[in-house]
């Protein structure tokens, strides 16, 4: 196995270990979510019946949204984390080994992927229960997720890249609330896109998270739009590439630095 593959998945198994260590961690990035899909979703049950809605049942439009929600919210905090490595002098040890910067990254993404897909797959199963009814089948669920991890990865790798510039977790507290909170609103999740002011909807162009949204929701449609579904997913693989690239310039940064 080449340095990259060595590195990708010994500390992926780390991190992963790590997680499994303190379960209540998923449970507890869970219990937003959750709240949000069964309180929004009765609170805002007769928000299908307003013109050109075009949603038989709220749950159903709201659970894709969710997931994709959960992942950036997941992703956004993941910085964190580093900036504890950091402190701790972890970071420190692995650039002084062979190991593969790009591998260090993706191990964490890896990481983080995996539990997107945890959380997305109880928030679905959850929406079914309650009578979300989303079509799309197991293919569309699949889909639904596979669009998640890569927000997860698009802003993971943005948030590990800036806490390796930053190294403060006064500072990821602030870039994840100034991202956060504008990117859920400018988007589609809690309402449909053709309800929205006409210079939100030009900012949601312009949003990966309403990327993101409009490609889920279309899965679990009963009748994908393909070509929706591939576009939206190839501007975000392209965002995701960007991010990684940007977290791993900023080993050469922080090693400047010592």
């Amino acid at each position: 196995m080449n340095t990259f593959g060595a590195t990708a998945a010994s500390l992926t198994l780390r991190h992963v270990r790590t997680t499994l260590r303190i379960p209540v961690f998923i449970a507890l990035t869970l219990f937003q979510p959750v709240i949000w899909l069964l309180l929004y979703g009765q609170l805002f049950q007769k928000a299908v019946e307003i013109p050109n809605f075009n949603a038989a049942n709220y749950t159903a439009f709201l659970a894709p949204g969710v997931v994709v929600m959960t992942a950036l919210f997941a992703s956004i905090w993941s910085g964190m984390s580093t900036v504890s490595d950091l402190r701790l002098g972890i970071i420190d040890r692995y650039l002084t080994t062979p190991a593969s910067r790009p591998g260090i990254v993706v191990s964490r993404l890896l990481t983080l992927g995996c539990q997107v897909i945890v959380q997305g797959t109880i928030i679905l199963v959850l929406a079914e229960i309650v009578g979300a009814n989303l079509g799309g089948g197991i293919s569309g669920g699949l889909l639904v997720l596979a669009v998640a991890v890569l927000v997860a990865w698009c802003f993971g790798a943005l948030s590990f890249g800036i806490a390796m510039l930053t190294r403060r977790e006064e500072t990821m507290i602030g870039v994840g609330n100034f991202l956060s909170l504008p990117l859920t609103f400018l988007s589609a999740i809690f309402i449909a896109r053709n309800l929205m002011p006409h210079w939100m909807q030009i900012a949601a162009d312009l949003n990966p998270l309403e990327w993101a949204v409009s490609g889920a929701r279309t899965a679990t449609g009963g009748n994908t739009d393909w070509n929706l579904v591939v576009t939206r997913g190839g501007l975000l693989v392209l965002l995701a590439a960007a991010s990684t690239v940007f977290a791993t310039w900023t080993f050469g940064r922080y090693q400047r630095t010592l």
